[in-house]
């Protein structure tokens, strides 16, 4: 019985008449429209029934955190606006010949399985449960890899921080890494590049009126849900809890003179207009002295691809670690077999610090003693053969500091970037919007 009306369906779908369908002329059916096109991203089509599974992926989301649901036309207002500079991104990664391999694929949903302390199976099936399709499952972390990967390139990978710029930061805030947290909400209403006086000028305005709505007692949730431009205004702008260092350089000034609940003026920067709500604060004691143990370790990596196995990778490190066990150079041979950076070094990473180390990689090295090597170890970036060479315990108070500066920085820098850069890909793709035709 299934079968024949999934057959009858997919046939209606397809636009054949009752003719073709062998049905008597009083068993004809009125075509119906299954689906239609509501915007065109470049030379791509967005249909209906895309646009309402986003709505109903967001809506479930959305009742599942206890949030407010905006109205239904805002919501799929916001929710199209999203899949456009998704599929713009797509498009561009297509275009440069950014691929996701099954390979990458799979070793990225082995990883969410076992994060969720889940056999690949039992993650099947606990998505199953909640209505999830396995493809769909598998085509949603493929977009999300391609879309990291892109950021990555386009972004990430060119922000620089200098040596000067982390003086500067030290400098300048005396009371970085506090162990003080805020907890903020935002709303953003973003300008389109090269934006006249004139579009400014219309955008404060509309941002005074967003402003008057919360200074009459709206709950921010609800305004940030039905007015925000930012990813996360739809569940209600609330960015969580984040030490003031972490925090964009806006608004963690800005957060300085809020107390709970207060709201910030309306500012200005690169991206638009933004409001900011101090939702909470907490913490405040300074971190003393920190004793670290470190490991300096040295490796050689051997990364998979599509001529290269996973077996075959394996088996070319255990015959490199033989040829050590009997008394070649490590460091040679890093420099002559490793796919890492640290090649050029002998494989040497230096003085490691916990955390510093994709799980996988850490873990096993922590089970050597110096001068060990290990058996070859995979992770998410290949095959590893690891060999420590020493450990020791030292103050890394001053050192910390640094790179805690450095990464502050760099994650500043690179999200007012990627902002920026989202909103050129906007700007310079053709849209054609189709919802209010129909």
């Amino acid at each position: 019985m299934n079968r024949f009306l999934s057959r009858s369906r997919a046939l209606v779908a397809v636009g054949l008449s009752c003719a073709a369908l062998a049905l008597p002329a009083h068993a004809a059916v009125k075509a119906i429209e299954v689906d239609r096109i509501v915007a065109v991203v470049n030379n791509e089509v967005i249909t209906a029934l895309q646009l309402r599974e986003r709505v109903a992926q967001a809506t479930r989301q959305l009742q599942r955190q206890g949030g407010q649901l905006p109205p239904a036309e805002v919501l799929e207002r916001q929710l199209l606006e999203r899949l456009i500079v998704e599929r713009a991104q797509l498009q561009l990664a297509r275009e440069t010949s950014l691929r996701v391999d099954d390979g990458m694929l799979e070793r990225a949903i082995a990883r969410i399985a076992e994060n969720n302390k889940l056999s690949a199976t039992e993650l099947r099936a606990a998505l199953e449960r909640d209505g999830v399709s396995w493809s769909r499952f598998r085509n949603e972390i493929r977009t999300e890899i391609v879309l990291t990967r892109l950021r990555e390139r386009e972004v990430d990978n060119k922000v620089v921080v200098t040596d000067a710029e982390i003086e500067n930061f030290l400098t300048n805030n005396p009371d970085a890494f506090s162990g003080i947290e805020f907890q903020l909400a935002h709303i953003l209403l973003r300008a389109p590049e090269s934006a006249s006086p004139e579009q400014i000028a219309r955008l404060r305005e509309r941002a005074e009126k967003v402003m008057a709505r919360l200074r009459s007692g709206e709950d921010f949730a609800r305004v940030a849900a039905e007015t925000s431009d930012a990813s996360d205004g739809i569940s209600g702008g609330n960015i969580g809890w984040r030490e003031r260092d972490r925090l964009p350089a806006l608004y963690a000034d800005a957060a300085r003179d809020l107390k709970p609940g207060e709201l910030s003026p309306v500012l200005r920067s690169a991206s638009g207009l933004h409001i900011v709500k101090l939702v909470d604060k907490r913490g405040g004691a300074a971190a003393g002295p920190q004793q670290l143990e470190q490991t300096r370790a040295r490796h050689i990596l051997i990364k998979t691809s599509e001529v290269l196995s996973d077996t075959e990778a394996e088996a070319r490190l255990l015959a490199l670690r033989e040829r050590v066990v009997n008394g070649a150079d490590f460091g040679e041979l890093a420099k002559a077999n490793s796919a890492d950076l640290s090649a050029a070094k002998g494989g040497d990473l230096g003085w490691v610090n916990p955390g510093d180390t994709v799980p996988e990689f850490e873990r096993a090295m922590n089970a050597l003693k110096p001068g060990d090597i290990s058996a070859p170890v995979r992770s998410p970036f290949g095959w590893h053969l690891i060999q420590v060479t020493e450990r020791r315990v030292q103050d890394v108070t001053e050192e910390r500091k640094l790179n805690a500066a450095r990464a502050i920085l760099r994650e500043r820098k690179a999200e007012a970037a990627y902002e920026d850069w989202l909103r050129q890909l906007r700007d310079s793709t053709y849209v054609d919007y189709r919802m209010e035709r129909e």
